[in-house]
């Protein structure tokens, strides 16, 4: 797939997918973000702060899939190579975790339990995904390259060092 392809194919993914469990639900689950009982300030500067975070993750998690994927995240229309750069080189799912934080955050600013736990809900829901169908997928599609991304990289919690496809070269002597 070309990349403008890819580029118009992830926007409209985008639109369909993220923006709908991000803004579409929250907003509907808040009667349009009506804030809750407001909790202490700090808590709230958290939560923006993550939400900002979140937002920029999910942006890059996107651009990955177009620039070195040539693909989309839309399973119609999945990437020709297997993304292990940017965010992907510490959590196998950034998407997934930014989606969820994005939904924890707003539930953080508007002061709103409410969406906390449909965060956990939505985060169920894309775990079980991702066992029963991207796991799978990936597999038969990248085998032993996936398998060794998905022995050093963690699904959900990010890991400290970045993940490298294939060992340096070393120095000639």
């Amino acid at each position: 797939m070309r990349k403008g392809a890819a580029a118009a194919g992830s926007a409209v993914f985008f639109l369909a997918a993220p923006m709908v469990v991000t803004g579409v639900v929250p907003w509907w689950l808040t009667g349009g973000w009506d804030a809750g009982r407001s909790w202490l300030l700090p808590v709230r500067i958290a939560g923006w702060a993550v939400l900002v975070g979140s937002a920029a993750l999910l942006i890059h998690s996107f651009a990955r899939f177009v620039v070195q994927g040539l693909g989309t995240p839309a399973p119609v229309a999945p990437t020709e190579h297997l993304v292990v750069t940017g965010a992907y080189r510490y959590v196998r799912n950034p998407m997934y975790v930014a989606v969820v934080a994005l939904i924890l955050a707003q539930g953080l600013v508007l002061s709103r339990p409410l969406l906390l736990g449909y965060g956990g809900l939505a985060w169920a829901v894309m775990a079980t995904f991702v066992r029963i169908y991207e796991e799978p997928t990936l597999r038969r599609q990248f085998g032993a390259e996936y398998g060794a991304y998905r022995g050093a990289v963690r699904g959900w919690v990010p890991v400290l060092r970045a993940y490298r496809s294939a060992p340096p070269p070393r120095p000639f002597p």
